[in-house]
């Protein structure tokens, strides 16, 4: 299961001007991911987007690989260590806890835009298939990837995941509590449906090209990383709850498992 990680916030300033700063602050983070995030599916789909994964002047495969792979890195470090329960408390030592979560989402959408913008496209095809259903029923299973994402987002907390929670609530100077450990939905199907979403997004496509490819494998590996980094998050902060889950529930394939919760 997806969770939030931050303790609760308590209420320090009751500055209107501090606490509208703060909101607009949050509504800002939350703008930049939603284009961002839109801008994904447009960029892998090669859907209406001025620049997308296979559009663009090609160079050599190798060197634009090379630095491909530097653009990703560069999102996997930002997303791996600012997510850390401990630069979390370190950072709050600094700013605000209200906007920790928004400065996470603000620095991702950022690390996103820079791999959108400066991106190399290996254009050189792998797979392809010209059968008009075939292509429509693969565009499709990305969009339902997609939809999944999102569908998950909103069955934990979708607005205290992305940050606009914690700022809303420190707008209206009422203390922020965790969402804490929920079982609903597609959480009861596999412990990590986001990350299933992202998954089958990324995939699932009419013309796999190299560059495709290498973003794809690139992305699993990331998640397969991520998710042990928060599993291990998960099992500090909930303990036997979440051992009881993880023994009852898989990670991304939506199997049974033999004991039940």
């Amino acid at each position: 299961m997806t969770a939030i990680h931050t303790a609760s916030l308590p209420v320090t300033s009751s500055n209107p001007l501090a606490r509208a700063a703060t909101l607009a602050y949050g509504l800002t983070a939350y703008a930049g991911f939603f284009i961002s995030i839109t801008y994904a599916i447009g960029f892998l789909g090669n859907w209406l987007v001025p620049k997308s994964i296979d559009t663009g002047a090609a160079g050599p495969v190798l060197p634009s690989l090379l630095i491909n792979a530097a653009l990703l890195m560069v999102f996997v470090l930002q997303h791996t260590i600012m997510a850390r329960p401990a630069f979390k408390r370190w950072f709050t030592r600094f700013v605000p806890r209200s906007i920790e979560r928004s400065t996470f989402v603000l620095a991702a959408s950022a690390a996103l835009g820079l791999i959108f913008w400066q991106w190399r496209p290996a254009p050189q095809v792998i797979w392809s298939t010209d059968v008009p259903a075939l292509r429509i029923a693969l565009n499709a299973v990305s969009i339902s990837g997609w939809a999944i994402v999102f569908l998950a987002s909103f069955m934990v907390s979708h607005f205290d995941l992305f940050g606009l929670r914690q700022t809303w609530l420190r707008f209206r100077d009422q203390p922020y509590r965790p969402v804490g450990f929920r079982l609903v939905g597609l959480y009861k199907l596999v412990r990590h449906p986001l990350m299933l979403g992202f998954i089958i997004a990324i995939w699932a496509t009419p013309s796999l090209t190299i560059g495709h490819l290498f973003f794809a494998v690139m992305v699993s590996l990331y998640i397969a990383m991520g998710v042990w980094f928060e599993e291990r998050d998960l099992v500090a902060e909930h303990g036997e709850n979440y051992l009881k889950y993880r023994r009852s529930v898989r990670a991304l394939i939506p199997l049974p498992k033999n004991t039940g919760l």
